[in-house]
């Protein structure tokens, strides 16, 4: 049953970042995203997404050779208080702007997942959701995270997945169905998968009507080359903000309000939603 939530009182404008970190650099990945949050901030950003694992890079061979190098270390209360970090913390403090960005995270009983970390307006820095569908060999190198989370900026309910979480539809309508106006999905998508990049979260933003924020990486060497199309969607899936295929780029939207309470007065699929939709079934012979 979907959790009843007002529409949020005022607009939030977001940005959504596509770039190229440097496989294993922790240090020098949190710097250039730094800079990449006080772009954003510049234009206005209250909320700032980057790529699955920006901190340490998509890149298998790397995580899997140097997996105390490339990962943070996070507290029994998921706070991560790793010195390499600091320049986001400040860029935060100073932008006034939540970042939510890609990480592997090392957990107290050892296990390590592929996080989205949380840098809030004060520059504190916790886990904020452990990715829950592992694609591939990433079964390998990370454990599945075991719960759904939503981010409360002002009065905003954003929903976190990460990539391969928002190829199922009910991880989406799950964070909407807990009252999300939006689904924020840092992802390491690689080159030749556009179409399903474009198609996954605009359809996740039609079912669900609400805003997805898509960031993504971008550049790389194959097999592991990324293809950017960062994008912010509106709640009937129409692109607000697109980045292109090649190159680093911060895209910038406001999130209205008043097109969230339209959408959903007009296409009510989450009120009309029946309880145990699509059971019971009967089989007929044709």
């Amino acid at each position: 049953m979907t959790r009843s939530y007002p529409a949020p009182s005022g607009p939030l404008t977001v940005a959504t970042v596509q770039a190229t970190p440097t496989p294993g650099d922790v240090a020098g990945n949190a710097a250039a995203a730094a800079d990449l949050v006080r772009q954003a901030a510049g234009q206005g950003a209250r909320v700032v997404v980057l790529p699955e694992l920006y901190l340490c890079a998509y890149h298998p061979p790397t995580l899997a050779a140097d997996p105390a190098g490339t990962h943070v270390a996070a507290d029994s209360a998921g706070v991560v208080a790793d010195g390499r970090l600091d320049p986001l913390r400040a860029a935060a403090r100073t932008a006034g702007s939540t970042v939510v960005v890609g990480a592997a995270v090392r957990h107290p009983d050892d296990r390590r997942t592929i996080a989205a970390l949380v840098v809030d307006r004060a520059g504190v820095v916790r886990v904020g959701y452990d990715k829950q569908q592992l694609w591939g060999d990433e079964r390998e190198l990370f454990s599945p995270g075991g719960r759904g989370a939503t981010l409360l900026v002002d009065d905003w309910r954003l929903g976190l997945g990460i990539c391969y979480d928002g190829c199922f539809p009910e991880h989406g309508r799950a964070a909407a169905l807990d009252g999300a106006h939006a689904y924020l999905c840092p992802s390491g998508y690689l080159t030749g998968s556009e179409h399903r990049r474009d198609l996954y979260y605009a359809a996740r933003a039609l079912d669900n009507t609400m805003f997805v924020v898509f960031a993504n990486a971008v550049g790389g060497s194959d097999p592991w080359r990324f293809n950017g199309g960062a994008a912010i969607y509106d709640p009937q899936g129409r692109t607000l903000a697109r980045g292109a295929d090649e190159g680093t780029q911060t895209l910038v939207a406001t999130l209205d309000p008043a097109a969230l309470t339209a959408t959903r007065a007009a296409h009510s699929m989450l009120a009309d939603l029946l309880p145990g939709q699509g059971g019971p079934r009967m089989s007929l012979t044709g």
